[in-house]
Protein backbone atom coordinates (compact mmCIF):
# COMPACT_ATOMS: atom_id res chain seq x y z
CA UNK A 1 0.00 0.00 0.00
CA UNK A 2 1.78 3.27 -0.71
CA UNK A 3 2.30 6.26 1.78
CA UNK A 4 1.27 9.78 1.21
CA UNK A 5 4.59 10.70 0.22
CA UNK A 6 5.00 7.99 -2.47
CA UNK A 7 1.27 9.56 -3.60
CA UNK A 8 2.98 12.79 -3.63
CA UNK A 9 5.72 11.76 -5.35
CA UNK A 10 3.98 10.40 -8.34
CA UNK A 11 1.02 13.34 -8.36
CA UNK A 12 0.91 15.38 -11.76
CA UNK A 13 0.94 18.07 -9.55
CA UNK A 14 4.11 18.16 -8.22
CA UNK A 15 5.69 18.31 -11.58
CA UNK A 16 2.99 21.09 -12.27
CA UNK A 17 3.94 22.90 -9.86
CA UNK A 18 8.03 22.44 -10.37
CA UNK A 19 7.56 23.05 -13.96
CA UNK A 20 5.71 26.49 -13.10
CA UNK A 21 8.53 27.66 -10.65
CA UNK A 22 11.27 27.07 -13.42
CA UNK A 23 9.08 28.97 -15.66
CA UNK A 24 9.12 32.02 -13.44
CA UNK A 25 12.50 31.75 -12.84
CA UNK A 26 13.18 31.75 -16.56
CA UNK A 27 10.39 34.66 -16.90
CA UNK A 28 12.07 36.75 -14.48
CA UNK A 29 15.37 36.46 -15.60
CA UNK A 30 14.43 37.26 -19.18
CA UNK A 31 11.98 40.21 -18.39
CA UNK A 32 12.87 40.86 -15.02
CA UNK A 33 13.48 44.38 -15.35
CA UNK A 34 10.76 45.15 -17.65
CA UNK A 35 8.07 43.32 -15.52
CA UNK A 36 9.50 44.68 -12.39
CA UNK A 37 10.50 48.67 -12.53
CA UNK A 38 13.17 49.92 -10.26
CA UNK A 39 12.02 52.10 -7.92
CA UNK A 40 11.38 55.78 -8.85
CA UNK A 41 14.32 58.63 -8.08
CA UNK A 42 13.68 60.18 -4.85
CA UNK A 43 12.58 63.94 -5.60
CA UNK A 44 12.94 67.06 -3.59
CA UNK A 45 16.52 68.77 -1.64
CA UNK A 46 18.93 65.64 -1.52
CA UNK A 47 19.63 66.83 2.37
CA UNK A 48 16.07 66.17 3.09
CA UNK A 49 16.76 62.13 1.16
CA UNK A 50 16.89 59.12 3.64
CA UNK A 51 20.24 57.04 4.26
CA UNK A 52 18.13 54.69 1.63
CA UNK A 53 16.74 57.13 -0.91
CA UNK A 54 20.76 58.13 -1.37
CA UNK A 55 22.26 54.80 -1.70
CA UNK A 56 19.17 53.96 -4.21
CA UNK A 57 20.06 57.35 -6.00
CA UNK A 58 23.63 56.56 -6.36
CA UNK A 59 23.09 52.77 -7.24
CA UNK A 60 20.93 53.26 -9.91
CA UNK A 61 23.71 55.46 -11.85
CA UNK A 62 26.51 52.94 -10.68
CA UNK A 63 28.34 55.49 -8.46
CA UNK A 64 28.22 54.03 -4.83
CA UNK A 65 31.58 54.02 -3.88
CA UNK A 66 32.15 52.50 -0.46
CA UNK A 67 29.55 50.74 1.67
CA UNK A 68 31.44 52.14 4.92
CA UNK A 69 30.86 55.71 3.46
CA UNK A 70 29.24 58.28 5.80
CA UNK A 71 25.84 60.06 4.81
CA UNK A 72 27.57 63.08 4.44
CA UNK A 73 30.03 61.90 1.52
CA UNK A 74 27.37 59.90 0.19
CA UNK A 75 25.09 63.56 -0.03
CA UNK A 76 28.61 65.06 -1.40
CA UNK A 77 28.66 62.60 -3.78
CA UNK A 78 24.94 63.00 -5.15
CA UNK A 79 25.31 66.85 -5.22
CA UNK A 80 28.26 66.52 -7.80
CA UNK A 81 26.33 63.86 -9.88
CA UNK A 82 22.99 65.61 -9.94
CA UNK A 83 22.91 66.06 -14.23
CA UNK A 84 23.90 62.07 -14.71
CA UNK A 85 21.03 59.95 -15.81
CA UNK A 86 19.96 56.53 -14.73
CA UNK A 87 21.99 54.17 -16.19
CA UNK A 88 19.05 52.11 -18.50
CA UNK A 89 19.50 48.20 -19.71
CA UNK A 90 21.33 47.86 -22.92
CA UNK A 91 18.54 47.59 -25.73
CA UNK A 92 18.90 44.17 -27.17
Amino acid sequence: MPTPLDRALNSKNLFLGFAGMVTAVAAFSIWGSDVLPAQADPTGNPEDWTMDEITRWLRARGLLPNENATREELLERVKANLRIPRKTAPAS
